[in-house]
């Protein structure tokens, strides 16, 4: 908590808050009543932040409004617990002052990464970093998932992002084996697998071509995926652990959205060197917690807006990557 704030939430008699261990937390996201809290990293990181005794409010991103030059929501106060179908209680709807009333808000609300997505980092931009938002809502912007990877020699694959259906079409000639997928989709959403004399690509590209105006990417496919597509999760830029994500037999997608099995691994030398190379970057940008995706020596992804995995993490490892976090949004805050 920082001194000397107003909390326009409370009544006009009651005194400022004193107890700077304790943040007030705003939470963009999707409706919380409806979460998976046996899977959904989010619910994670807030009932750690409870338990930590910080106070939380939850609102959806399309209540955000920008008045004057301030920036308001509608929220409504938080009481979480572990137990399915009884989760969480609400208080009252509000309205707050994200400037004055809130110490930090996680913007946690899930892709599509499109324009809306792209104008609450706006919003979120004009109150950031007095209140800190995590992450960053600039970079959120300018480190899109597939698009930020590129930015790192040495740890991927072959890559092409184009909507030319000649540079797609010459790049699938030259390697061969690929696999073809939106820039910005997300949770294996249009992710698709074409071989050496797959005769598809020409009419793949026309069908997204009419519903999006999006580039594509396409990457030589890395046969080490059948083993599994590990996710690692990142504190400002710091490896904290890792899980692997396995496709069903005979799939390419390995998300646990579309079936892909979670399970224990280890960090490799080559996940330590491919984080190593991130880390300075991640750090600089205020991009706090990080889920990249590695298939054999190869980063595929660098996961910004909302990554996921942390539950899995806790209950393979032990180790809990919210509180991590946590624990470093504490000491830029406090």
């Amino acid at each position: 908590m920082r001194p000397g704030r107003a909390a326009s939430i409370c009544k006009p008699s009651t005194p400022r808050f004193k107890d700077f261990a304790m943040l007030k937390v705003a939470i963009q996201m999707d409706p919380i009543e409806a979460v998976n809290i046996e899977a959904d990293t989010t619910f994670l990181q807030a009932i750690t932040a409870q338990e930590r005794g910080h106070r939380l409010w939850v609102y959806d991103v399309a209540t955000l409004a920008l008045e004057d030059g301030r920036l308001f929501c509608r929220a409504r106060p938080a009481a979480l617990r572990q137990k399915v179908g009884d989760h969480v209680t609400f208080g009252d709807w509000l309205k707050l002052d994200l400037a004055e009333d809130i110490d930090v808000i996680l913007m946690r609300q899930d892709p599509p990464f499109d324009m809306a997505y792209v104008t609450a980092t706006y919003l979120l931009e004009t109150i950031h970093p007095q209140t800190l938002v995590v992450n960053d809502p600039t970079e959120v912007r300018n480190a899109p998932e597939k698009l930020f990877a590129t930015r790192f020699k040495g740890v991927q694959p072959p890559t092409l992002i184009s909507s030319d259906p000649v540079a797609l079409a010459e790049f699938h000639q030259r390697h061969g084996d690929v696999v073809l997928k939106p820039l910005h989709g997300a949770a294996g959403s249009g992710v698709v697998r074409l071989k050496a004399d797959d005769p598809n690509l020409e009419a793949l590209v026309e069908i997204h071509a009419g519903i999006s105006r999006d580039q594509l990417v396409i990457q030589k496919f890395i046969p080490a995926v059948e083993a599994g597509d590990k996710r690692i999760i990142l504190i400002d830029g710091e490896p904290v652990g890792a899980i692997n994500r396995v496709p069903l037999k005979g799939h390419v997608r390995s998300n646990l959205r579309v079936g892909g099995r979670a399970e224990a691994v280890e960090l490799t030398a080559r996940d330590r060197e491919i984080c190593a190379a991130l880390a300075p970057e991640l750090k600089r940008r205020g991009l706090i917690f990080v889920g990249i995706d590695v298939i054999g020596d190869y980063l595929t992804e660098i996961n910004v807006t909302s990554p996921t995995g942390a539950v899995q993490l806790k209950e393979f490892t032990g180790i809990n990557a919210a509180a991590l976090m946590w624990d470093v949004i504490e000491a830029k805050v406090g």
